[in-house]
């Protein structure tokens, strides 16, 4: 990681200096809310893509019954470009989250207390599901099971039109 602290504590501005500590916290403050709003953004997105996913499958079961629905491969097609790319998204949110608290870690380095990093150390940094498994990886499996559904809807689409067809 590139060198955080542009100002090092210095003789002009020593690390016991109360505007060091105050603009230190004043900023630590501001990022952990940047933090906090890429986890809100993310929710968002999951909830649009989730209705989305849901509306289209909906559609398609009402669709289905109908003697014909050889043209419902597009729908399926369209359907899984949605969660393949809902599955990116969710793998973007992932990384800039880490980002974010490599840095909020490294901020708290030069701060009395470091609750993130305790709290991350307290769960086992993620590597022990009984302890915290994080969210990300539950959830970026959601866009998976909606890909297998989309695949099922293209495959009942094409399955009529593969079995009239002769060689």
């Amino acid at each position: 990681m590139p060198d955080l602290f542009s100002t090092r504590p210095s003789a002009e501005y020593p690390a016991n200096d109360r505007n060091y500590q105050s603009h230190l916290l004043a900023q630590y403050r501001m990022y952990v809310a940047t933090a906090e709003k890429v986890s809100d953004r993310r929710q968002k997105a999951n909830g649009y893509f989730l209705a989305l996913n849901s509306a289209i499958l909906g559609f398609v079961g009402y669709a289905i019954p109908k003697e014909d629905s050889s043209y419902l491969w597009p729908i399926g097609i369209a359907g899984l470009t949605l969660s393949y790319l809902w599955y990116r998204i969710i793998r973007s949110f992932r990384g800039l989250n880490s980002g974010k608290f490599a840095v909020i870690a490294e901020i708290e380095e030069h701060l009395p207390l470091r609750m993130f990093a305790a709290e991350w150390a307290a769960i086992g940094a993620g590597k022990d599901p009984k302890l915290y498994l994080p969210v990300s990886h539950v959830e970026e499996r959601v866009p998976w099971v909606f890909m297998i559904l989309h695949l099922l809807v293209i495959a009942r689409s094409i399955l009529p039109w593969l079995t009239r067809v002769k060689p």
